[in-house]
């Protein structure tokens, strides 16, 4: 049987694509070569999302309609021109990362089977200080996109009102994503931190629409995911597809977009069209880095006012300041004695 593979020239480099005949996505129709031809066709903006910074491999190997597996290691044998960056999991081990710097590396994890991009939140030159701020509004079953829509546009706002410039993009999914991009001088924890600080001054303002709680069965509305800037957490990048049946993309917006903008607006038919004639909206990201100190001084002032840290994913260690990791409902069935808190000393990477 003949090889059905191809080889395409990128960067100055040839990428072996494999079973480019695949269909990734069967309803409609797409496969893994128009997935390749798709992120070559919008390299510049994508690789802005994921320049230089270590990625999980998420790979759909056998298309979306079936399971991925996150690939935390980068594969043996890498070729030529695949970087790595060595970082340290909350469970105290560590693991070299695949990097990815050019469009070549880009076509090379699209033929791994990867459909949307999934990296870090730092630079492969420093893996402990974040260099992005990421905002995560997630839909309670309960919430339509229309009031992810308001809370962005709210998040716009309070971004403006404490000096930052955020760049929001649709998460291709459900929600919206905002990204600030920050100094490289903080660690995990503080931003974070930072980031539950401005979830709440959300919440504070329209707490008929936004939540922190991390417990579910606490929540309402829209949830500001801070959990989504902890250690190891990552979201899909811009320009990334993702596994919907029509292929939606997470698609950079102008904030005059957020108003109006339906998730379906976007997907890998119409997204190289747009780039093409209007470019990249979050194309400035890079042009300023903000402090973090206005949202920590937030987090003081929330801190002083009673407003502590909030739960972590379960599988993360303890933080010194976190509250119980049980849910509300469950605690109330314990009793006062169980749900005594902890002592809160100090504050260290807790992931």
């Amino acid at each position: 049987m003949a090889d059905p593979s191809i080889t395409v020239e990128v960067a100055g480099r040839e990428v072996t694509i494999t079973n480019p005949e695949k269909v990734f996505f069967p309803k409609a129709g797409y496969t893994k070569l128009d997935l390749v031809n798709y992120y070559l066709s919008v390299a510049d903006g994508a690789l802005l999302g994921v320049m230089n910074r270590p990625m999980v491999l998420k790979r759909f190997v056998n298309g979306v309609e079936e399971a991925p597996f996150f690939q935390k290691r980068a594969p043996a044998n890498l070729p030529p021109g695949i970087e790595t960056a060595h970082v340290t999991f909350p469970s105290g081990r560590s693991a070299d990362l695949c990097v990815i710097d050019d469009a070549a590396d880009l076509a090379w994890v699209i033929n791994l089977g990867c459909v949307d991009l999934n990296p870090w939140a730092v630079r492969a030159n420093d893996v402990d200080h974040p260099d992005e701020l990421r905002i995560d509004l997630d839909p309670t079953p309960e919430a339509n996109f229309g009031m992810v829509r308001d809370l962005a546009r709210v998040c716009g706002e309070v971004l403006a009102d404490f000096g930052y410039r955020g760049y929001p993009k649709t998460s291709g999914s459900r929600g919206i994503h905002i990204n600030v991009r920050i100094e490289p001088r903080w660690t995990f924890t503080e931003v974070r931190r930072c980031a539950l600080a401005f979830g709440r001054e959300c919440e504070r303002r329209v707490p008929e629409l936004a939540t922190t709680k991390w417990w579910k069965e606490e929540r309402h509305g829209v949830f500001i995911d801070y959990n989504q800037n902890a250690r190891d957490r990552t979201v899909a990048s811009a320009y990334s597809v993702r596994p919907t049946p029509n292929a939606q993309v997470s698609a950079p917006l102008e904030w005059y977009e957020v108003a109006t903008v339906e998730l379906a607006d976007f997907t890998i038919a119409n997204v190289p069209q747009r780039f093409a004639e209007r470019g990249d909206p979050g194309a400035g990201i890079d042009g300023r880095a903000f402090s973090l100190g206005p949202l920590l001084e937030l987090a003081d002032q929330q801190e002083a006012a009673g407003l502590g840290d909030a739960p972590y994913p379960p599988h993360y260690p303890k933080a010194p300041d976190e509250p119980r990791r049980v849910q509300p409902s469950k605690a109330k069935k314990e009793g006062p004695a169980a749900r005594a808190p902890g002592t809160r000393k100090g504050r260290q990477e807790g992931s």
